[in-house]
C-alpha cells in the first residue's frame, strides 16, 4: 500500500502509519472531512522538550494540544452504556412427525442492565473514533481497543484512529533529563503506551473487526531537538579536543 496516496506530504516525515482493516482507505474515501481534520490536528502538533519533560497525568500539555484543534471542529469525548434484551422463542409442539415451528411471540423476556457500560473514547465524530495515548500504562491499549471494538459492534463507528509515541522518540528520552536530573526514559519506559506495545495487540486482533489506523509521533514533531542535539554533539566534540 502506498501511504502517500492517503496522507498529506507535509506530515509524512513527522508520523508513522500502521494500517489495519483498510482503515486509512475508509477514512480517505468515506470520511474525507474527518480525515482532513485529523490531519490538520497532526499538522498543528508541535512539541517542545519542555512539553515532554513535564510530569504526566492531567499536568501534561500534550493532550490539550489535541483538544485545542479537534474541539472547535466538533469532535467530542463520548461514553456509552446499553442494556441487552434477551427474548426466548419456544418451538411449538408438532402434530405428527418432525418438529414444529418456533413461536412468533417470546415466552420470556429478560434484560441485562449495563451489558455495555463505561466505554469511553477521547474523540468521536460522524462514525470516526480517535484516541490519544501519550504516556499511560500499556494496558490502556486493551481498554481503548475494547472500546473501539464495542462501538464498532454496536454500529456506532466504522473506523478508529489511535495516536501514540513512536519508538524513535526513545532517542530523546535516553539523552534528556527531567527537572530532578533523571533520564526521561525512566518515565517513558517499556511498560507505557508506545507503538511497540500497540502493534502486537493489533496483530493479535484485539480490535476485533474494527478497522484501526495506528499513528506514531516521531521525533520530528519535537521542535528544536535536532538543533539542541547538534549543539550538544559539537560541544562534546570540542571538549574532547581540549582534553586531548
Amino acid at each position: 500500500m502506498d501511504i502517500q496516496k492517503y496522507v498529506d506530504k507535509d506530515i509524512l516525515h513527522k508520523f508513522e502509519f500502521y494500517n489495519y482493516g483498510h482503515a486509512i482507505e475508509i477514512l480517505h474515501e468515506a470520511f474525507p472531512l474527518e480525515w482532513k481534520e485529523l490531519q490538520e490536528c497532526l499538522r498543528e502538533l508541535k512539541l517542545t522538550l519542555g512539553d515532554i519533560k513535564i510530569e504526566g497525568g492531567n499536568e501534561s500539555p500534550i493532550p490539550k494540544k489535541f483538544d485545542a484543534v479537534l474541539y472547535p471542529f466538533g469532535w467530542r469525548e463520548i461514553r456509552i452504556s446499553g442494556d441487552l434484551i434477551v427474548k426466548e422463542y419456544p418451538r411449538r409442539i408438532a402434530m405428527g412427525r418432525g418438529k414444529g415451528k418456533f413461536s412468533d411471540e417470546p415466552s420470556d423476556i429478560s434484560k441485562l442492565e449495563g451489558y455495555v457500560d463505561g466505554h469511553n473514547i477521547d474523540f468521536l465524530k460522524n462514525r470516526v473514533a480517535f484516541d490519544l495515548e501519550w504516556n499511560s500504562k500499556d494496558q490502556t491499549f486493551d481498554r481503548d481497543l475494547l472500546a473501539m471494538r464495542t462501538y464498532f459492534d454496536c454500529n456506532l463507528i466504522d473506523v478508529g484512529v489511535i495516536v501514540t509515541r513512536s519508538e524513535e522518540l526513545n532517542e530523546i528520552f535516553k539523552q534528556e533529563r527531567d527537572s530532578r536530573g533523571q533520564l526521561l526514559m525512566k518515565k517513558y519506559g517499556a511498560s507505557t503506551t508506545w507503538m511497540g506495545k500497540l502493534i502486537p495487540r493489533l496483530d493479535s486482533r484485539r480490535n476485533g473487526g474494527c478497522p484501526i489506523l495506528a499513528i506514531g509521533i516521531r521525533k520530528d514533531c519535537v521542535e528544536g531537538y535536532d538543533r539542541a542535539n547538534e549543539y550538544n554533539t559539537k560541544s562534546a566534540t570540542f571538549c574532547r579536543g581540549e582534553e586531548i
